[in-house]
């Protein structure tokens, strides 16, 4: 039976036959590791002279933006990283400078530590991360993790983690910005209310869902929401809902709309796997990724990965996927042209491909500890999901 979290974010099917071993995930945050994986070339170009300093960053029970603003703080260096990892691990990532100059010493707080590796000629960039290695222990599981063999045959849905996770509304927002429906998207950030949430987040929500108290309530709302904080001050101080949706920074913006395409891309699959279409192997006609990530048509006797459309105003309708994504949009009363908003322009996405199976490499399974790679892009949670099959996936920790 597929939770109902499952499908609020688009999930309506198991990729495999396994019956779950259950348990739960993240009991401790060492239970959860992520290392960072590059491509060798990028890793051999790291030297010792000038350039763009390299370093590793080791954290947990911090996200990666937080502890890059720490940092900054504490020592006034500046650096980007290739991917986001989250508080609920431990995680070893890379950063890079984006200035030429001389590197700090290594650094370490309670949460975070800072190795340099080395320099670089020009900085690193989200391409050069190919994906990450997850070893991950499963609490108060069934015995019988060994017995799962199907890991090569999982779809690559988008996880928990993109629509909010014990707050699924990312999504619902992006829907009300398409549809330039800003009070409610104002509503949404505000006033959503999720049974995973806390007790004090939700009674302060219900309490804003009460739009002529704003003021009264704007100090009840803890730092830590500080997007809320922004949303409400603006609404207090004009009462236009698109100005307040404008004071969010616009990569947040644009993560809305991302994360109702990743939505519209889980129902999709659902859909195309459930109508029996083959989503492992690639056929005549198909839109395939070469390994080396570039889109082109499918071509007989290639190396290439099945994808399917990522909807946005550049909607490329001739695949045979067509059918279910034309039936799903019609449902959410969207249409491709939509995600050009014209409003708020910077917001808008041309859409693209996505690769419809997880691909995981170097997979083993001993006691109740799984280990695997997987690419750019992959949610380790929705392989974990097929491996345990959990009733209540917050509950097990996802």
């Amino acid at each position: 039976m597929i939770p109902n979290l499952d499908s609020q974010i688009g999930i309506d099917v198991y990729s495999t036959k396994f019956s779950g071993i259950g348990g739960k995930i993240r009991v401790e945050p060492e239970d959860f590791q992520v290392t960072e994986l590059i491509s060798k070339k990028v890793e051999s170009s790291i030297n010792d002279q000038n350039g763009y300093a390299v370093y590793k960053l080791k954290k947990k029970r911090i996200d990666t933006n937080h502890a890059l603003s720490g940092i900054f703080r504490q020592t006034g260096l500046r650096l980007k990283s290739l991917g986001l990892k989250d508080a609920s691990a431990v995680t070893e990532q890379f950063v890079c400078s984006g200035h030429t100059g001389k590197a700090i010493e290594n650094f370490s707080s309670d949460k975070y530590s800072l190795k340099h590796l080395g320099y670089v000629k020009k900085p690193l960039s989200k391409k050069d991360m190919i994906g990450n290695h997850f070893k991950l222990k499963i609490s108060e599981c069934q015995n019988n993790l060994e017995s799962f063999t199907e890991y090569e045959k999982i779809l690559n849905f988008y996880g928990y983690q993109r629509f909010g996770s014990k707050r699924p509304v990312t999504h619902l927002i992006g829907k009300a910005i398409l549809q330039m429906d800003f009070s409610k998207a104002v509503d949404l950030i505000l006033s959503f209310t999720s049974s995973y949430d806390s007790k004090d987040n939700t009674e302060i929500r219900q309490k804003l869902s009460d739009k002529a108290n704003y003021q009264q309530y704007f100090d009840q709302v803890p730092v830590q929401m500080d997007i809320e904080r922004m949303v409400l001050k603006e609404m207090i101080e004009h009462g236009e809902p698109i100005r307040a949706i404008r004071v969010i920074p616009v990569s947040l913006r644009r993560f809305y709309i991302q994360a109702y395409q990743s939505f519209i891309f889980n129902q999709s699959l659902s859909a195309a796997f459930l109508d029996g279409e083959d989503l492992f192997e690639a056929q005549s006609g198909d839109v395939c990724f070469d390994y080396n990530g570039i889109i082109g048509k499918y071509v007989k006797g290639m190396d290439q990965n099945l994808a399917l459309p990522f909807v946005g105003y550049s909607y490329y309708k001739k695949t045979r996927f067509d059918f279910q994504i034309s039936k799903i949009l019609e449902q959410e009363e969207i249409l491709p042209k939509d995600f050009f908003i014209k409003e708020m322009q910077e917001a808008s996405s041309e859409g693209g491909f996505r690769q419809t199976a997880i691909h995981c490499s170097n997979y083993s399974a001993h006691d109740n500890v799984v280990e695997f790679s997987l690419s750019r892009g992959s949610f380790a949670t929705i392989l974990l999901r097929e491996i345990m099959k959990p009733q209540d996936p917050m509950i097990a920790g996802f």
